[in-house]
């Protein structure tokens, strides 16, 4: 810290260890137009944080919003996949222009700039958290009322990279219904205090099966611990999403942007009110 540092970060152009997050903050490209940005986040992998950026997404653009999907994920990329994005992402000398899916969602991932989308992605942090920085300041995103950040597993550089340098509006945590949900939220919820940033609230996946028969519902993970994780750090509860074979099978073919149901209506209507 300087001898002069008088705590006013926004008009300094010192990189000291005192500085805020929020001084941090890029701008987008200038050809770009975001009004609010949502990131989805977890503790921990493989909870479903790419499924519930694709599915809010997906029926925000069905609301006739204008949205998009930053695939912050770069060492696990998925969402080209759930759309059945085969084609690259295009350039030129003014910028990067997002692939848009078959309703209109802007979408950019790594996946769309490697020759094959199977080829690792290979790189260490501070590269990786360059590539999102890019997406964010390169990429020109048009008219955006929504987007979501769909973010890598844990806290690590990535997430950090988001949260000083792209302005979040709030985030929506994901979690499972197991025991660990409670160190899963918790770390999220710290992370997200720390940073300053807004939760939105917490929607649990993999919730139940509904059995096709008799309708009955089966914790097949056991009983779910959310609503002690949610009154802990009083968050709301914006939905359990069941495990379905109709979700996963549109997802591995594709078509994602036709699955239609009202798990995520209070997650809606909670960001919505940003």
């Amino acid at each position: 810290m300087s001898e002069s540092c008088n705590h006013d970060c926004s008009n300094c152009s010192v990189d000291c260890s005192s500085r805020e997050p929020g001084s941090f903050i890029e701008q987008p490209h200038k050809d770009s137009s975001i009004k609010k940005v949502i990131g989805v986040i977890s503790g921990k992998g493989g909870v479903g944080k790419s499924m519930v950026s694709s599915m809010l997404a997906v029926n925000f653009q069905r609301k006739k919003y204008n949205t998009a999907i930053l695939d912050a994920d770069i060492t696990g990329p998925s969402i080209p996949k759930a759309f059945g994005m085969d084609e690259r992402a295009m350039g030129d000398e003014d910028g990067i222009y997002p692939v848009i899916s078959k309703t209109g969602i802007q979408t950019m991932s790594v996946n769309l700039l490697l020759e094959d989308a199977t080829d690792p992605v290979i790189w260490r942090g501070p590269v990786i958290a360059g590539t999102v920085k890019q997406f964010w300041q390169d990429v020109i995103w048009k008219d955006v009322d929504y987007m979501f950040v769909d973010m890598p597993p844990g806290t690590g550089d990535v997430a950090l990279t988001v949260f000083q340098s792209i302005p979040v509006d709030g985030i929506v945590i994901v979690t499972s219904p197991q025991e660990l949900v409670s160190m899963i939220v918790a770390k999220a919820v710290k992370m997200a205090q720390m940073m300053n940033i807004p939760i939105v609230g917490i929607i649990e996946n993999m919730s139940y099966v509904k059995c096709p028969c008799c309708g009955e519902q089966f914790e097949i993970f056991g009983k779910s611990h959310l609503e002690e994780a949610a009154a802990k750090y009083n968050l709301p509860i914006l939905g359990r999403i069941p495990m379905t074979p109709e979700l996963s099978a549109a997802s591995d073919a594709g078509n994602i942007e036709d699955i239609e149901c009202n798990w995520f209506d209070n997650a809606i209507s909670e960001i919505e009110k940003i």
